[in-house]
Protein backbone atom coordinates (compact mmCIF):
# COMPACT_ATOMS: atom_id res chain seq x y z
CA UNK A 1 0.00 0.00 0.00
CA UNK A 2 0.97 3.47 -0.81
CA UNK A 3 0.35 6.17 0.84
CA UNK A 4 0.95 9.92 -0.21
CA UNK A 5 0.82 12.93 1.86
CA UNK A 6 -0.22 15.53 -0.62
CA UNK A 7 -1.49 18.96 1.34
CA UNK A 8 -4.21 20.73 -0.62
CA UNK A 9 -3.87 24.25 1.37
CA UNK A 10 -2.26 25.77 4.08
CA UNK A 11 -1.46 24.05 7.32
CA UNK A 12 -2.67 26.36 10.69
CA UNK A 13 1.10 27.06 11.80
CA UNK A 14 1.99 28.48 8.34
CA UNK A 15 -1.25 30.67 8.74
CA UNK A 16 0.13 31.96 12.40
CA UNK A 17 3.50 32.08 10.96
CA UNK A 18 1.76 34.59 7.78
CA UNK A 19 -0.43 36.77 10.52
CA UNK A 20 2.39 37.15 13.01
CA UNK A 21 4.46 38.35 10.57
CA UNK A 22 1.99 40.86 9.10
CA UNK A 23 0.98 42.22 12.49
CA UNK A 24 4.42 42.75 13.09
CA UNK A 25 4.33 44.95 9.88
CA UNK A 26 1.32 46.49 10.39
CA UNK A 27 2.90 47.87 13.85
CA UNK A 28 6.02 48.97 12.49
CA UNK A 29 3.62 51.28 9.88
CA UNK A 30 1.57 53.00 12.57
CA UNK A 31 4.73 54.14 14.42
CA UNK A 32 6.11 55.34 10.82
CA UNK A 33 2.97 57.27 10.71
CA UNK A 34 2.64 58.84 14.00
CA UNK A 35 6.61 59.67 13.21
CA UNK A 36 5.14 61.34 9.92
CA UNK A 37 2.37 63.35 11.27
CA UNK A 38 4.49 64.80 13.63
CA UNK A 39 6.77 65.92 10.99
CA UNK A 40 4.53 67.15 9.16
CA UNK A 41 2.82 69.57 11.52
CA UNK A 42 6.63 70.42 12.61
CA UNK A 43 6.78 71.47 8.91
CA UNK A 44 3.72 73.67 8.92
CA UNK A 45 4.60 75.24 12.29
CA UNK A 46 7.49 76.46 10.33
CA UNK A 47 6.38 77.43 7.28
CA UNK A 48 3.92 79.92 9.16
CA UNK A 49 6.89 80.92 11.50
CA UNK A 50 8.80 81.95 8.09
CA UNK A 51 5.50 83.88 6.92
CA UNK A 52 5.37 85.96 10.09
CA UNK A 53 8.99 86.97 9.85
CA UNK A 54 8.58 87.97 6.66
CA UNK A 55 5.72 89.77 7.13
CA UNK A 56 7.58 91.70 9.13
CA UNK A 57 10.38 92.22 7.12
CA UNK A 58 8.31 93.53 4.34
CA UNK A 59 6.48 95.59 6.90
CA UNK A 60 9.44 97.23 7.97
CA UNK A 61 10.72 97.89 4.30
CA UNK A 62 7.75 100.38 3.80
CA UNK A 63 8.02 102.14 7.11
CA UNK A 64 9.51 105.28 7.35
CA UNK A 65 13.44 105.40 8.06
CA UNK A 66 12.75 106.89 11.76
CA UNK A 67 9.99 104.52 12.72
CA UNK A 68 12.50 101.49 11.71
CA UNK A 69 13.40 100.75 15.54
CA UNK A 70 13.45 97.62 17.50
CA UNK A 71 9.78 96.08 19.02
CA UNK A 72 7.89 93.07 19.52
CA UNK A 73 4.41 91.75 19.01
CA UNK A 74 2.58 92.73 22.57
CA UNK A 75 0.33 89.62 22.33
CA UNK A 76 1.21 86.70 21.07
CA UNK A 77 0.36 85.78 17.22
CA UNK A 78 -2.34 82.77 15.94
CA UNK A 79 -2.83 79.24 17.30
CA UNK A 80 0.45 78.37 18.55
CA UNK A 81 1.09 81.56 20.68
CA UNK A 82 3.85 82.59 18.13
CA UNK A 83 5.75 85.42 19.99
CA UNK A 84 7.88 88.26 16.87
CA UNK A 85 10.29 90.76 17.60
CA UNK A 86 12.77 92.81 15.79
CA UNK A 87 15.92 94.25 16.72
CA UNK A 88 17.45 96.97 14.57
CA UNK A 89 21.32 98.17 14.56
CA UNK A 90 23.23 100.11 12.07
CA UNK A 91 25.14 98.66 9.52
CA UNK A 92 28.58 98.35 10.21
CA UNK A 93 29.66 101.31 7.44
CA UNK A 94 26.54 103.66 8.27
CA UNK A 95 27.47 106.88 9.54
CA UNK A 96 25.77 107.42 12.70
CA UNK A 97 22.38 109.32 13.06
CA UNK A 98 21.20 111.16 11.60
CA UNK A 99 23.06 110.70 8.01
CA UNK A 100 23.12 106.50 8.44
CA UNK A 101 22.28 104.98 5.31
CA UNK A 102 22.34 101.28 6.51
CA UNK A 103 20.26 99.20 9.41
CA UNK A 104 20.51 95.52 10.39
CA UNK A 105 17.42 94.41 11.14
CA UNK A 106 16.82 90.76 12.88
CA UNK A 107 13.28 89.17 12.99
CA UNK A 108 13.02 86.16 15.46
CA UNK A 109 9.82 84.33 15.83
CA UNK A 110 8.93 81.75 18.69
CA UNK A 111 6.41 79.26 19.79
CA UNK A 112 6.36 75.89 21.32
CA UNK A 113 5.19 72.77 20.13
CA UNK A 114 6.03 70.48 23.12
CA UNK A 115 9.31 71.96 22.28
CA UNK A 116 10.69 75.55 22.44
CA UNK A 117 11.52 76.56 18.74
CA UNK A 118 12.74 79.93 16.91
CA UNK A 119 13.46 80.93 13.60
CA UNK A 120 15.34 84.03 12.56
CA UNK A 121 15.90 86.05 9.25
CA UNK A 122 18.01 88.61 8.65
CA UNK A 123 17.79 91.86 6.36
CA UNK A 124 19.56 94.72 5.49
CA UNK A 125 16.93 98.31 5.07
CA UNK A 126 19.26 101.15 2.93
CA UNK A 127 17.98 104.81 2.54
Amino acid sequence: MNISLKSNGFTLIEVLVALVILAISLLALAGLMTTTTKNNAFGGHLTEAATLAQDRLEELRVTGWDNIVNGNDTNPIRGLNYNRAWIVVLGPNSPPPPNDNEKRVTVTVNWNDGMARSISFLTVITR
